[in-house]
């Protein structure tokens, strides 16, 4: 749960930290994005209980490389880049192990404290003959698992998803069958008793809701969009605006928002975007929406329209230094983004006026992360840089685990969970 607002509130350091932090980070939740469930402990879905990247935690890890400030390093086999997430001190992660040909689709829970399996289950089976091509920096698992206090969920895109116990035992699977390219990408959400997805392949892109209870069909939400290149890969958000809740789900061409029965309430236009990756992020009445390829265009969006809103709520936009595949950070009026080529950006969240743009780190994909006032970006060579939340650049750390790294960080009270290429590491604590 680290990431939840300790940025987007921008909490003081002391009077002392954690009070400020807690009692902010409550106020500002009932007001935007409510965590999924649980307390401080908990990581229950990518980038957070808020999905924004933000940890509420009093002491976050600052060093470390492969021999310092290791708890422990778990090895794992096959090839599978969705992050951890993490409740009750058991991590729960999705897999893609190689059988010849085809790949068995896996959940795996981790004992938090030591790294031990605890079990391991196929979900599901990829015939690697019919299998449609992956993108070189994708895999057959990528996309995020989620918890809801009780469950377990896992989705592999077109490949399936499925409802589990804690104990590993299967509850439901359901396909629904879409044609991919390049693969999945997005994570799934939930959203009281809707499990909701990207659909966003070569035809009939679409947002998707499950009963989280049975798998069943809720309701498929088609784009009202002519995109050219109609495959993306956003997760959705949903926020809470003037006490209606709205599905955001960027797509190719537009971003838009639904209610809970799937009509859509509003969408705004950016011309030619497509393969979109990066997560929305809504701080102080400012939705933030990434346009994906080819040119990245950064949008500040005021989710308060309906219909076509593209002339009337942009509060303002920039194409420069904005990321293909990294998620953005919002705290305490700032918003943070790193380019793909590890430009980072300082903008002023309401205004998007630059306070600062440096080189930090190599080529990037993993989203930012905010913990105890400072930016965490992870490289794809397995280096994690460490910097101040503020409007001067300050770096404070430069770690490294020498291993590839594409994923986002699970995150409780003074540690960190990673996953590399090779292995899960716990850092801290």
């Amino acid at each position: 749960m680290q990431k939840i607002f300790a940025k987007n509130c921008g909490f003081l350091q002391r009077i002392p930290y954690s009070t400020m932090k807690k009692a902010k980070y409550l106020f500002l939740s009932l007001l935007s994005v409510p965590p999924l469930f649980g307390g401080a402990a908990d990581w229950p879905q990518f980038r957070g209980p808020t999905g924004q990247g933000h940890a509420e935690v009093d002491e976050a890890p600052l060093r470390w490389s492969v021999t310092e400030n290791v708890a422990w390093r778990q090895e794992l086999p096959g090839e599978a880049w969705s992050s951890p997430v993490l409740s009750d001190g058991k991590l729960y992660l999705t897999n893609a192990v190689a059988d010849g040909e085809d790949h068995s689709l896996r959940a795996l829970c981790l004992d938090a404290s030591d790294g031990k399996t605890l079990w391991d289950r196929e979900i599901f089976r990829v015939d690697g003959g019919s299998a449609p091509k992956i993108h070189k920096k994708n895999s057959h698992a990528s996309p995020t698992p989620m918890l809801d206090g009780k469950d377990l969920y896992v989705h592999f895109g077109h490949q399936g998803t499925a409802c589990l116990g804690l104990d590993g035992k299967v509850k439901w699977k359901k396909r629904i069958e879409y044609p991919p390219v390049h693969g999945c990408g997005s994570s799934a959400t939930i959203e009281g008793d809707l499990l909701l997805y990207s659909a966003d392949g070569a035809e009939k892109p679409a947002l998707i809701a499950l009963d989280k209870r049975t798998g069943k069909l809720r309701w498929k939400a088609l784009r009202e969009a002519d995109a050219k290149r109609k495959f993306s890969f956003c997760t959705p958000l949903v926020i809470d605006v003037a006490g209606q809740r709205q599905i955001i789900s960027p797509a190719s061409d537009y971003v838009f928002s639904y209610d809970l029965e799937g009509k859509q309430l509003w969408k705004l236009h950016y011309p030619d975007g497509y393969s979109v990756v990066p997560r929305p992020v809504y701080a102080d009445g400012l939705l933030y929406v990434c346009s994906g390829f080819n040119q990245p265009i950064l949008h500040a969006i005021r989710p308060t329209g309906k219909g076509d809103v593209s002339k009337t709520h942009l509060a303002w936009k920039t194409n420069r230094g904005t990321p293909h595949s990294s998620s953005v950070i919002v705290t305490d009026g700032l918003l943070f983004m790193a380019a793909d080529n590890g430009v980072v950006s300082c903008l002023d969240a309401k205004t998007g006026e630059l306070h600062w743009k440096e080189r930090v780190s190599g080529a990037c994909s993993a989203s930012l992360l905010l913990a105890v006032g400072r930016i965490y970006l992870s490289d794809e060579s397995g280096k994690t840089f460490v910097f101040k939340a503020g409007k001067k650049y300050e770096p404070l750390a430069s770690n490294d685990l020498e291993d590839r790294f594409l994923t986002s960080v699970a995150v409780t009270e003074g540690t960190f969970f990673i996953r590399t290429a090779k292995a899960v590491w716990r850092i801290g604590k």
